[in-house]
């Protein structure tokens, strides 16, 4: 039988979905970030709907930023809230077992404070967070990896209020999900783009400790690689970052993204300055308001450099267009580069000639292309711009001209004609910017709308209502006498509610009602008005009323646990060992051993039939994983494996939980469901998991702090195997290796290629294509959990998983001898990470389960 090539396979799997009409869509919330007070007034002056921020206490995916401290909150949310924004804190890490009860007193604290929504990634902490305050509205971190309508659904389930999608989605996929689901959608529109999946990133805790899920990114997808093909090294001349991708900017795909079902823009940028967030929200502020209009946002070319001036990788669309690998990451640089100002014509001992492709000014910051790595880089600020050797006083905007620097500040013997030169920073865009946000004037006012009644007989009454919502009403306490000169007209009421002076508000509308001929003094009119604003400003910054927990629910949501539990242990069972295949003769040689139970993770999953078969034959259970991702269209991949019959299946995603939860068929929830503390464990479970696998971000303390408080039975420890530290939409293999730009004309290199990519220490990092054409980046090293196996036995912990990647069957059965001697109590912890690291040329780390470990060492 002829073999169909993937990508058919999966045409052949999607199925059509049909989609009724919408109504017209309501204008999308703009979503500012903030590690900053500055940052916040920076995007409340230049439009923002909504800012989300952090904490300084943790439990936040951005730790490097300056965050805010509790006690700040109610100064922050009454700013805010007084405007007309909303606030979001971001809780969006993993929390562990011991982390849990510091993380329920942050919660109630923001509760308390008015904080408008929660963003998490945790699964348990979402239920501890509706137990505390049902009425806090939760919003899905990208960090949950939810990908599908089928995820999305689960995760509202669980009581999500909104999900953050993930970056990977076109526009097409996330109107395929807004049409089969009713939770509102948020989208990332600019920033930095992580080139692995969020939440599904194990390189900085695989390499250094420094784990993405816990905030502390180390950004290893920003360092050059070499390529390695079939064993030779790749000369791919100035491509060396390929795992770096371009900045999103979405700005023109505005009125797509809305007619998609998109409910909130997303800005990345906590990390960033308060003027990258003044420049971008003023942008996109603009962008939301044409589209809405009706109209394309047509920003100037001088409009988009200063956006790329902010900060920009180059700007591209990301994925929302679709898969293209080599738009996405050219691997010519992965740091800010700015706006192309020109190339070098040529250079004296002195001065450098450029030819100008954008405007410069004195005082400009500039850098000439070069290599950071080798310190070839070369960039200042410019002393003076001179043509024909006469000084340039304002700004230059084409042509050639000379530039000269500080003494010193250039080595121009490092310069040559024909570089590429960048315009890093301007002065003059930076004090604007600055202006926008600093100081005491107001630049972005809250819209009122006012009602004025003035009545003979009775008193005189003001009413303002703001976008928001908030209503309020004040009235003299005298009543009004009828006029003998100089009755109030319409006129006049509505030119003296429109002086709002120093306040935050502006008039939008005046209603005057006037009944018979009413005197009215404009020194009550000025009282009352005054009035208006005080309760308007009351009203904006009072938190809402709440149902919130003062006893404590993480107390009873464990005694439930507890109880649910009590009896379900019948005396320690002997450890069982598991193994991971990744080829059809991996297993083949592995089901020659007695006492395993199996798994497979094919990149080809028609070779599952035949696995199945094999494991059949020989009278063992096999589990099929299941890919990490599951996007719109890709459920035939899961009846395919329904199809083939397993004794079960290695479910990686929430959508693949509930499939085959339907179908009947055993599953076990795999590492990629990030299982870090026993809330987690047990919504897992419950939904049907017969097991589920603990977290590679749990280190030896945390998890046996976790394996205390769950039923042994129901975790399963990887302790041996090659992390998988990038997975990623992303594919190396087209981008590099082929000619085309995705899955449809690439020719599938990866089927015939074995690709390494080599860090900066020489390490050989292999790298795999999944059949939805993902890529996962694979640790040279094997990591050991063996020196926590003794403590897990003596737990009762029994479910244990050797995963090998392309290793022979000698260095397989090396590997199942040490690790059957350990679970014996034949050697020690010690000894079988010892004889591994003597057996295998790359050698064998301790990993993430080891006691301590060097936080710096990716750096």
């Amino acid at each position: 039988m002829t073999l169909l090539p993937l990508p058919t396979v999966l045409i052949e799997l999607q199925r059509m979905s049909h989609r009724p009409s919408a109504p017209a869509p309501l204008a999308p919330e703009l979503l500012a970030p903030a590690g900053s007070r500055e940052s916040i007034r920076a995007a409340i002056e230049n439009g923002a709907d909504a800012v989300y921020f952090g904490l300084d206490v943790g439990f936040n995916a951005r730790a490097r930023a300056t965050n805010m401290t509790p006690g700040d909150l109610p100064e922050i949310l009454a700013e805010l809230h007084q405007r007309g924004v909303k606030g979001y804190v971001t809780l969006n890490t993993l929390v562990f077992t011991d982390e849990l009860p510091e993380f329920e007193n942050v919660v109630r604290h923001v509760a308390r404070c008015g904080v408008d929504a929660v963003l998490l990634q945790d699964l348990g902490a979402v239920r501890l967070v509706r137990e505390i305050c049902p009425d806090l509205a939760i919003h899905a971190s990208t960090q949950m990896t939810l990908t599908s309508a089928e995820c999305v659904r689960e995760a509202a389930a669980l009581g999500v209020n909104r999900v953050v999608l993930a970056r990977e989605l076109s526009v097409a996929e996330i109107r395929s999900i807004a049409g089969e689901c009713d939770v509102p959608l948020e989208a990332f529109v600019h920033g930095a783009l992580c080139v692995a999946y969020s939440g599904q990133c194990l390189t900085s805790e695989s390499l250094g400790g420094r784990s993405a899920n816990r905030g502390q990114c180390a950004q290893a997808c920003r360092l050059p690689y070499d390529l390695i093909v079939d064993g030779a090294d790749v000369d791919l001349g100035d491509q060396k970052y390929l795992l770096s991708p371009q900045d999103l900017a979405a700005y023109a795909l505005a009125d797509d993204l809305i007619e998609a079902g998109v409910i909130s823009f997303k800005i990345e940028g906590r990390l960033k300055t308060p003027e990258y967030v003044a420049n971008i929200t003023r942008h996109y502020r603009r962008a939301i308001d044409a589209a809405m209009a009706g109209r394309k946002v047509d920003f100037t070319a001088e409009e988009v450099r200063e956006m790329e001036l902010s900060f920009s990788r180059g700007f591209s669309p990301g994925w929302l267009q679709g898969n293209d690998h080599k738009m996405l990451v050219p691997g010519l640089s992965s740091t800010k580069r700015g706006v192309l100002l020109g190339e070098v014509v040529s250079v004296s001992h002195r001065t450098v000639d450029v030819r100008l492709a954008a405007p410069l000014r004195r005082g400009d910051g500039i850098v000439f292309e070069g290599d950071r790595t080798t310190n070839s880089e070369q960039g200042g600020r410019v002393y003076e711009i001179l043509r024909r050797r006469i000084r340039i006083e304002d700004v230059a905007d084409s042509g050639v001209v000379e530039l000269e620097f500080q003494h010193g500040a250039i080595d121009f013997s490092l310069l040559r004609p024909g570089l590429k030169v960048w315009k890093t920073d301007d002065p003059q865009l930076t004090n604007r910017l600055r202006k926008t946000f600093t100081g005491p004037q107001i630049h972005r006012r809250v819209p009122i709308a006012v009602t004025v009644r003035a009545a003979v007989g009775e008193s005189l009454a003001l009413s303002a209502t703001t976008d928001s919502g908030h209503a309020v009403t004040v009235a003299s306490e005298q009543t009004l006498e009828t006029a003998r000169k100089h009755p109030a007209t319409r006129e006049q009421l509505t030119e003296q509610m429109d002086r709002l002076g120093a306040s935050v508000y502006e008039l939008r509308s005046v209603a005057v009602e006037i009944d018979g001929a009413p005197m009215v003094p404009l020194s009550l009119l000025s009282e009352l008005r005054r009035q208006l604003i005080e309760r308007l400003d009351a009203a904006g910054t009072a938190p809402p009323p709440r149902r919130i927990r003062e006893d404590s629910a993480l107390t009873e949501l464990r005694s439930r646990l507890a109880a649910s539990s009590a009896g379900s242990e019948s005396g320690a069972a002997p450890p069982v060992l598991r193994v991971l295949s990744r080829s059809l003769a991996q297993l083949r040689h592995l089901l020659t051993h007695e006492g395993l139970e199996h798994y497979v993770d094919f990149a080809d999953i028609r070779e599952y039939r035949e696995a199945v078969a094999l494991a059949r034959d020989a009278g063992r259970p096999l589990f099929l994983a299941t890919p990490r991702i599951q996007k719109p269209d890709e459920i035939g991949i899961f009846h395919l494996l329904a199809k083939y019959a397993p004794d079960g299946v290695l479910v990686r995603n929430l959508s693949g939980m509930r499939y085959f939860r339907e179908k009947e068929i055993p599953f076990v929830a795999d590492f990629s469901l990030n299982v870090t503390n026993e809330l987690t464990t047990d919504y897992l479970l419950s939904f049907g998991s017969g097991r589920v696998t603990a977290s590679y971000d749990l280190n030896r303390d945390q998890l046996l702090d976790l394996v205390r408080v769950v039923p042994a039975s129901a975790l399963e420890v990887v302790v041996h195997q090659h992390m998988p530290m990038f997975h990623m939409e992303h594919c190396v293999f087209c981008a590099v290796i082929s000619p085309g730009t995705n899955k449809t004309n690439c020719g599938r290199p990866c089927d015939t290629h074995e690709v390494k990519l080599r860090d900066r220490i020489g390490m050989q990092h292999p790298l795999t294509a999944d059949v939805g054409c993902r890529n996962t980046l694979f640790n040279a090293v094997p990591q050991s959990a063996a020196e926590v196996v003794p403590a897990l036995l003596a737990q009762g912990i029994a479910n244990y998983r050797l995963e090998f990647l392309s290793e022979t069957p000698e260095e397989m059965d090396a590997v199942l001898r040490l690790y059957r001697q350990l679970l014996a109590g034949e050697v020690t912890g010690r000894d079988v990470w010892t004889g591994l690291r003597a057996a295998n040329r790359v050698g064998v780390t301790r990993g993430t389960l080891e006691e301590r470990r060097n936080p710096l060492a990716i750096l």
